[in-house]
């Protein structure tokens, strides 16, 4: 009874350990990140003013700071051309991509044949196809899509198929010993099962659909004013306008991390009450 009574202050000490352990880790998660940041853009502008560079070459981050301010419009103008294609191609690389992977699992036929025609388009690079789809399509808009949906869909049609494949035969056998349709197997065990590995795709293709759509403009040439930030890139490096050329590539930056954390939190929200990476993260 004793020795119960003497180890008891030592469990106790281990346990706000770990507490203190878990809650630095915690505040090391926000605060790291921001301070290297914080150091980085410290000593960007400091390598700026001790080796004289020029703003052309290389403009301190408060120069680009107020060109991102003063070209608002255009800049954001811009992302939302950019932003508009990402989006549209990553929704139409998830009903593809999605509905393909189905189509897979219920024949096998249909997977082997097709299957590869995937892999082709994912292994071709986008430059490559651009001629091609440039002589097919007049719209430039349509031209841009087609090109960051080439990059977007791999990622959902190869991850699906995986979940859907991966079930556990035996949970299939309880289904069929139970009279349940192929529909039913598909919507109450298939579908479920594949969840994670197709929110681990999404997050994939989310970032692909903007270095896809960014890409496709490089590629495409685009110009104007209803063009988006890759347009404003180039237009800047002709022009030796490198404050702006480095705005724009921080609104790309972020809008992929801000694209990233939404489909992060859009995972965490739907696996949260019963997947294992989802309930790990939570206890």
């Amino acid at each position: 009874m004793r020795a119960e009574v003497q180890a008891a202050p030592f469990i106790d000490r281990e346990e706000a350990q770990r507490a203190r352990n878990a809650k630095l880790e915690r505040i090391g998660r926000w605060v790291l990140p921001i301070a290297i940041m914080i150091l980085a853009i410290w000593l960007w502008d400091r390598l700026c003013v001790w080796y004289e560079i020029p703003q052309y070459i290389l403009p301190r981050p408060g120069v680009v700071a107020s060109t991102l301010v003063s070209d608002a419009p255009l800049l954001f103008t811009s992302l939302l051309v950019t932003l508009k294609i990402t989006l549209l191609s990553l929704l139409l690389a998830v009903v593809g991509g999605v509905g393909l992977a189905v189509l897979f699992t219920q024949s096998k036929w249909v997977e082997m044949s097709f299957f590869p025609f995937a892999i082709v388009l994912q292994v071709t690079p986008i430059v490559a196809i651009f001629p091609l789809i440039n002589i097919y399509v007049d719209n430039q808009t349509a031209k841009l899509l087609i090109c960051s949906w080439i990059v977007a869909f791999f990622p959902i049609l190869s991850n699906t198929t995986l979940g859907l494949n991966s079930v556990d035969r035996n949970l299939i056998d309880l289904f069929r010993l139970n009279g349940a349709s192929r529909w039913q197997q598909l919507r109450f065990l298939r579908l479920p099962a594949a969840m994670p590995y197709f929110l681990g795709g999404l997050k994939i293709a989310g970032g692909l659909s903007l270095i896809g759509a960014v890409v496709a403009e490089f590629v495409a040439g685009a110009s104007g004013q209803s063009s988006g930030l890759a347009s404003r890139i180039i237009e800047a490096g002709y022009r030796l306008n490198a404050p702006r050329l480095f705005a724009a590539l921080i609104l790309i930056s972020a809008a992929g991390i801000v694209i990233f954390l939404v489909l992060t939190l859009v995972s965490h929200l739907i696996l949260r009450r019963w997947h294992e990476s989802a309930l790990s993260a939570e206890r």
